[in-house]
């Protein structure tokens, strides 16, 4: 997965979360291809990180946002 990828699911899974359009980053973390940090703007900025690799499906990383943002 590249990085404009994990971008775009990460946008759209925070409209879906009625969060609007916010500042979204993502880098790699550790230069590991798989782990990626999502950072957050708004009134209260957040940084998520999550796994995603060759083959991981779009609804697996929407996943992964949405249950660190609800706390799970």
């Amino acid at each position: 997965m590249l990085v404009h990828d994990v971008e775009r699911i990460a946008r759209l899974a925070l409209r879906e979360l009625g969060a609007g359009d916010l500042t979204v980053m993502v880098s790699a973390v550790n230069d590991d291809p798989d782990r990626w940090e999502i950072s957050v703007g708004g009134k209260n900025p957040r940084t998520l990180t999550i796994r995603a690799g060759a083959g991981t499906t779009a609804n697996y990383v929407r996943e992964q946002i949405f249950n660190q943002l609800s706390g799970k």
